[in-house]
């Protein structure tokens, strides 16, 4: 890795993925650019693309990066009511730390997302236990993750005046209708 003249110490994808982030934090998705990313880490913008290859791949790479710090519950025999709740509220701890992020990766998924891996495994596994059986977990599931991004969205956009209570209250309207399907 080449030492760049301004820094005097080499770039790392680390140090690009924190600063990109920042960048989105205070300006939204569409205030990153490749220049201010640059002028940021005080480096050419070119010595960017020898770690990615535009924005749109770094925007991807971010959002990976911010999924990375879910907090997902473990399998640890705790109930699968308490399991739920954890999830939810690591879910919205995480929405509410990257905003903008949030919603632009909401807002860009893709068809065919891997539901077989990372929140959506835990959010399985935490619905078998409450009894969702297989041909309705997948839809349970979607379900739920619509209920929960949706929430987020709107609570990041000001339109619910009590967040901390409300998602409270959504979260048992979430666990009490998992619970009275059994």
């Amino acid at each position: 890795m080449a030492t760049t003249a301004r820094r005097g110490a080499p770039l790392t994808l680390d140090e690009i993925h924190a600063a990109a982030l920042r960048l989105v934090d205070e300006g939204g998705v569409d205030a990153l650019s490749m220049r201010k990313l640059a002028a940021e880490l005080d480096v050419n913008p070119m010595s960017l693309y020898h770690h990615v290859p535009g924005k749109e791949a770094l925007i991807q790479q971010i959002c990976v990066a911010m999924a990375d710090r879910l907090e997902l519950p473990p399998d640890d025999g705790t109930p699968w009511q308490e399991q739920l709740r954890a999830l939810a509220l690591a879910y919205h701890a995480l929405a509410r730390a990257y905003p903008a992020l949030f919603a632009y990766a909401y807002a860009h998924q893709q068809p065919g997302t891997d539901h077989e891996s990372g929140i959506w495994a835990v959010l399985h596994r935490v619905l078998r236990a409450a009894g969702v059986a297989g041909p309705d977990l997948g839809r349970t599931g979607d379900v739920l993750h619509a209920f929960v991004s949706g929430f987020v969205l709107a609570e990041t956009k000001g339109l619910i005046a009590e967040p901390g209570p409300a998602f409270d209250t959504a979260i048992d309207l979430i666990v009490h209708g998992l619970a009275g399907r059994s």
